[in-house]
């Protein structure tokens, strides 16, 4: 009989928590998504946590849905961490090849990845992951895999991901009180990629705008390397707080007409032009015009995405990426998106889905569940190595044996432990 394995991944937004649990066969190394839930968030707000109690129970009620679709117990996952106060540097690392022979083995990539670490952090903060670049050996550059090669100087490029401490610890602290041990904490956007997109996308090009609720996460692949990190304080909560601000309603009533109605003055149908409020909520009043609707959700949409455009142009890539931009989280489900982005970026646009996992249940299909399918995959592809920032990257950007690199990294959940 086939021995299976379980996979879980949580991913906390500021709106929802969202729970996927992957079913391995290790016969044929396939996932099978058996299990999605969601609940409200309590206890965020713009990604930063603000009551660990509120934050609990907002886990432990997805949680025990999961649980009961599943009628599997869930003691351990991949948390996802995300929020404003991620920040990325580049970094460099170089060491003497440790043998008389000079050839590169793993504990010499353990030892150059580790000194790109030695780099100034904010006392506040701590290195989520180390994500290399490019190595060189000698003079020879723009090497992807060391190992097995001979030199005598070993040298690293690499980009630092970090995060306040604070917010890890509480995050940490939150899990950990709903009963559940973190197997690893994964940077949330880096799991969506996981999630949507194929190795060809990252080779040619691409940007991943993941729209939360709070914040919008950018992370930027060519050649198969990570060229950008950056989370912007905006998402898809301030497009509905101006549509209660246009249509004078309240903010929740303007929620359900964003999930309803919204769209961008693209993706408009040919419906009725007026919607009255009392189809919302019967004790208001009025209605509102569908255009008018529209005109609001997409100068927040373009604000948003020019914001995006301009974090291009920093690093050189505005409308040059020839994969295009792939839209994910709860904000890419509006109407027309896709349309807005081409305009703004000059590039071609459409929504991720996950995809490379097998699932009976429907709602797979759908961007919001990006990155905790994401983090299912990132376990799936790193089981063994939990805990270890450096050979998930190593995944990441394409190396070819995972099983060679032996050698872990401190693992930010052991930092916090007694």
């Amino acid at each position: 009989m086939a021995q299976i394995e379980l996979i879980t991944g949580i991913d906390i937004g500021s709106s929802y928590t969202r729970i996927a649990i992957g079913e391995v066969n290790q016969d044929n190394d396939r996932v099978n998504i058996i299990g999605l839930s969601e609940g409200e968030s309590s206890g965020v707000s713009k990604g930063t946590i603000r009551s660990i109690e509120e934050v609990v129970d907002s886990i432990i009620t997805v949680k025990t849905r999961a649980e009961k679709m599943t009628s599997l117990a869930i003691d351990h996952a991949i948390v996802g961490i995300s929020g404003s106060h991620i920040t990325a540097q580049d970094s460099k690392g170089v060491i003497a090849v440790s043998r008389a022979d000079g050839e590169i083995r793993e504990d010499d990539v353990d030892r150059v990845l580790e000194a790109a670490q030695a780099v100034s952090v904010p006392p506040n903060c701590e290195i989520i992951h180390v994500l290399p670049r490019t190595f060189s050996i000698d003079n020879q550059t723009d090497i992807k895999d060391p190992i097995g090669m001979n030199g005598v100087r070993l040298e690293v490029e690499a980009q630092i991901i970090e995060g306040q401490s604070a917010h890890i610890k509480n995050l940490t602290k939150a899990i950990s009180l709903s009963g559940i041990n973190i197997d690893d904490l994964v940077l949330s956007s880096l799991a969506s990629a996981e999630a949507t997109l194929t190795e060809r996308q990252k080779d040619l090009g691409v940007v991943l705008v993941n729209m939360g609720a709070a914040t919008t996460s950018i992370l930027v692949f060519e050649e198969g390397d990570i060229l950008l990190v950056k989370v912007l304080p905006i998402g898809s909560a301030h497009i509905t707080n101006d549509i209660a601000i246009g249509l004078r309603t309240n903010i929740d009533i303007a929620e359900k007409i964003k999930i309803q109605y919204g769209s961008t003055l693209s993706g408009l149908s040919q419906g009725a032009d007026q919607i009255s409020f009392s189809q919302i909520d019967e004790q208001e009043n009025g209605d509102f015009s569908r255009k008018y609707l529209a005109e609001i959700i997409e100068a927040r949409v373009e604000e948003i995405f020019h914001m995006v455009d301009k974090e291009l142009k920093a690093v050189g890539r505005s409308g040059k990426l020839p994969a295009g931009a792939i839209l994910t989280g709860g904000g890419a489900k509006l109407s027309g998106l896709t349309e807005v982005a081409k305009k703004v970026f000059r590039l071609p646009a459409a929504i991720g889905f996950p995809i490379g996992v097998e699932s009976a249940i429907d709602k797979l299909s759908n961007p919001e569940y990006a990155t905790a399918v994401g983090l299912v995959k990132w376990g799936h592809i790193n089981r063994g190595f939990q805990g270890s920032s450096r050979s998930s990257l190593m995944k990441i950007k394409g190396f070819g044996s995972i099983q060679a690199i032996t050698g872990q990294f401190k693992s930010i959940i052991r930092i916090f432990k007694p």
